[in-house]
């Protein structure tokens, strides 16, 4: 029996809802306080797949491609995002992009990232990208879904199997990174990261 949606237990984000349009916006009025450039962005995207790495007790592996036409995404190799069937038979993925990441959002003491500045939560990146997508790939299936500055603009949308598990996070930010930028902070410890153009 499918356990209530109520009943869920809220770690990283609450799954009561799914947009926080007044977080978002306060992302977007103080860019400069959450995100004061590119690099942290692609930084706070890496950070969830060595949180994952280093629950799961392994070494993950995640692939960062600048692509020419200025977008930039991360791949990895883990679960995939945490998705649910609540009660009404109704696909729930918990709510990463569009709410506050409960552990590091308003934390004054929230750990620092490789740049030197604190950890915010992936909701900083979709608020400060004008497009961003999320496709996820688990065990029990896989989908995509489209943001725009952090609200979602479509449903999740199912796609097929390829037979492998992680996510990839493909973003469009406001201003260009090349690789010599950011190979000097890829140090997460318990990834093997590469970076590569597309």
């Amino acid at each position: 029996m499918t356990q209530p949606r109520a009943d869920w237990v809220n770690t990283t984000h609450d799954w009561a809802g799914s947009v926080d349009l007044a977080h978002l916006q306060q992302i977007r009025d103080h860019a400069d306080v959450y995100a004061p450039g590119v690099l942290h962005l692609v930084l706070e995207v890496i950070a969830y797949p060595d949180d994952e790495a280093e629950a799961a007790g392994r070494r993950g592996s995640c692939l960062v491609t600048l692509h020419a036409d200025g977008s930039i995404s991360v791949t990895d190799n883990g679960r995939g995002t945490d998705t649910r069937v609540d009660e009404d038979g109704n696909l729930v993925k918990k709510p990463i992009m569009a709410t506050e990441d409960l552990r590091f959002f308003q934390d004054p003491a929230a750990p620092l990232l490789p740049d030197g500045l604190p950890r915010r939560g992936m909701s900083v990146v979709a608020a400060l990208s004008a497009s961003l997508t999320h496709t996820n790939r688990r065990l029990n299936g896989s989908w995509t879904q489209r943001y725009e500055h952090g609200v979602p603009v479509n449903d999740l949308e199912a796609i097929a199997s390829d037979g492998t598990t992680g996510t990839t996070v493909r973003f469009r930010p406001a201003a260009p990174l090349t690789a010599e930028d950011l190979q000097p902070y890829l140090v997460f410890p318990h990834l093997d990261i590469t970076v590569t153009l597309g």
